[in-house]
């Protein structure tokens, strides 16, 4: 296979696998895992976790390999891996390099503390989307992202479904919605990629909080209170963090939004449900098989709010819940008491 024949996975998980099988009905596709036994049985039996892998992939645990086939590359690893993830095929990157990534998440830069205190401010400049980190790590300069509702349980019994690819590139654009579309799966394209990152990352934390009302059973008009007020709590913050109002109306906020906020297949609302329940979130996160980002983007995004002094009581209430042993009931009298004003604030 050539380079413009085959796309490179980055990320064997339930969603890079079912990335890898969309791209595989257009191109050849190699799939990359680090764990050299995990792609030995995966060659083998042409499955990953009990899903069939498309005939068209090969997965592999060869970085080299795969960026020196690719030029089209899909990484989607959990953010707490990314940055030793794009350190370590580094040096295999070149400029001319296409990198989409597909994970919902933030890093911050030179940490400093483990922990973030609740009074902690932390200002835009030492946050990293994973857009922001593949180029201050690599030579990559083409860089773009996916976000949407992509549930990975119905995607991978090939429901139809759609995403948006963000670039501020229309090569990056073009080149994921060729390898990607098909006739169960639209791709949009939009040049907002910070509006669109931080949309996918940050509508995780409403995800958990719809997980809360559930497993309270609050209710949908609590649940529909819940998220109207939540999204425009995110999108006052990300008006200080560079993004556009319009890309929260789209498939990467409001889209992602009704997904994963009403779907027990949300990594996300299951953490939600789970705290309402009475679990710790140690418990909660050290029994999931896979990350739920919202978790530490939570913790980042109520140090924002911190610095720039937006009012955002659910994040802070959620924080505190988490992080500083608020209990649920306490939290949920403190926001119902809460002094909010005007209906729509973020127009």
């Amino acid at each position: 296979m050539s380079k413009q024949e085959s796309v490179g996975v980055i990320g064997a998980g339930s969603f890079g696998t079912v990335v890898a099988n969309l791209l595989a009905e257009n191109k050849h596709v190699y799939l990359f895992s680090r764990r050299k036994e995990f792609v030995d049985d995966a060659q083998l039996n042409r499955k990953i976790n009990d899903h069939k892998i498309h005939e068209n992939i090969t997965v592999i645990n060869d970085l080299e390999l795969l960026t020196k086939e690719c030029f089209l590359i899909f990484p989607v690893i959990p953010s707490g891996s990314f940055k030793e993830v794009i350190r370590s095929m580094s040096s295999y990157l070149r400029p001319d390099h296409i990198l989409i990534h597909g994970t919902k998440g933030l890093a911050i830069r030179n940490k400093g503390k483990k922990k973030l205190e609740t009074k902690q401010k932390i200002s835009r400049e030492r946050v990293l989307t994973m857009s922001e980190l593949i180029r201050k790590e690599s030579a990559v300069v083409r860089v773009g992202c996916i976000a949407g509702p992509n549930l990975a349980k119905e995607m991978q019994q090939q429901l139809p479904a759609a995403t948006v690819i963000a670039s501020r590139f229309d090569e990056v654009i073009h080149e994921g919605q060729n390898a990607l579309k098909s006739n169960r799966f639209q791709v949009y394209g939009s040049y907002d990629i910070e509006g669109v990152e931080l949309a996918g990352v940050l509508k995780n934390i409403l995800a958990i909080g719809s997980g809360i009302c559930s497993g309270l059973n609050l209710g949908e008009n609590a649940r529909a209170l819940l998220i109207t007020k939540g999204l425009a709590e995110i999108i006052n913050l990300s008006k200080y963090l560079g993004a556009e109002e319009r890309s929260f109306l789209g498939l990467a906020g409001i889209g992602d939004i009704i997904a994963t906020c009403s779907s027990p297949n949300s990594r996300n609302y299951t953490v939600g449900f789970r705290l309402a329940k009475g679990e710790k979130i140690n418990d909660i996160l050290n029994s999931m098989e896979e990350v739920a980002e919202g978790v530490n983007t939570i913790k980042i995004a109520n140090a924002l709010a911190n610095n720039y002094k937006v009012n955002c009581p659910i994040i802070k209430t959620l924080y505190e819940g988490i992080y500083d042993n608020l209990s649920v009931d306490a939290g949920l009298e403190y926001l119902m008491n809460f002094k909010f004003s005007m209906d729509v604030e973020f127009m």
